[in-house]
């Protein structure tokens, strides 16, 4: 198959799939999600990202009806029935739905089971990004993955009217992250990202940079830091499940960045050995 998508046993192309109107998703948004990219049909951090799915799905008191057993042994059997190894791997829960609208829920209706995959490959970790900037306006369920994702969609379009790569979204003057990445700095030979708290999702791919960077004996500091911090920092990183180890050169006109190349270098280093050639 060329891609897939999946609806509660069901399975086809995407473009042959249908989804029950009644399903909340289509009025509330009403759901969570998580994402991976796998190389030569390998399922990367799969278990990461189920843990934090789930987790997801239990603050938002969503009843998933299925083990995280179930669902890693179903993804890894569906991205062998895609034509091509090196693919975008997506899935999601909608918090059921048979009635007609109605804010209030069924808290032991079992969920709706979603998954897409798609030809994707990951981008390569010696691409340099260019950024811009906006405030970041979204609630405080950060941690959260749910399909609630308009201001992240608004931020993903700024930075592609702009010609840029990502967005980074500030509150005050503290940076918290991306529209769809987390961001981190390097400064005075030292690794800095926000904490794992409300403000951000905590990126699988962020737990690799800090696992990587103690593995090299680099300090980490999870705390918050600024904008101005942000100009003057010797490197900036930004990292996802599809962009795991990637600088930046420029935001919103001014240089930024590539001051540490050195450091930057030993991380990349890491990951790839590490983690794509795992």
């Amino acid at each position: 198959m060329q891609n897939l998508g999946y609806y509660n046993g069901r399975y086809d192309l995407i473009e042959n799939m249908m989804i029950p109107m009644s399903d909340r998703v289509h009025w509330f948004g009403d759901g969570v999600y998580d994402a991976t990219c796998a190389r030569n049909y390998r399922i990367m951090s799969l278990d990461e990202h189920i843990d934090r799915f789930f987790n997801s799905a239990q603050l938002l008191n969503i009843h998933l009806g299925f083990t995280k057993e179930y669902l890693a042994e179903l993804l890894q059997e569906l991205v062998l029935k895609l034509d091509e190894g090196d693919l975008f791997v997506y899935w999601q829960v909608t918090r059921g739905g048979k009635g007609l609208r109605s804010h209030c829920y069924d808290s032991e209706e079992k969920a709706n089971l979603w998954i897409t995959i798609t030809p994707e490959k990951v981008t390569k970790i010696d691409k340099k990004f260019k950024l811009t900037m906006m405030e970041d306006k979204r609630y405080r369920y950060c941690n959260i993955k749910t399909l609630n994702l308009i201001p992240s969609v608004l931020a993903a379009q700024l930075a592609k009217e702009k010609g840029c790569d990502e967005t980074v979204l500030y509150r005050g003057d503290i940076v918290t992250e991306c529209a769809h990445s987390n961001i981190h700095i390097l400064k005075d030979g030292k690794f800095i990202t926000h904490p794992a708290d409300e403000y951000i999702l905590p990126g699988i791919a962020r737990a690799h940079l800090i696992e990587a960077c103690r593995a090299l004996n680099i300090p980490v500091e999870e705390r918050a830091f600024t904008l101005d911090e942000l100009f003057v920092a010797d490197e900036v990183i930004v990292s996802s499940s599809g962009d795991l180890c990637n600088s930046a050169y420029e935001l919103d006109g001014r240089a930024i960045g590539e001051k540490d190349e050195a450091t930057l270098g030993k991380i990349q280093q890491y990951i790839v050995e590490t983690w794509l050639e795992a």
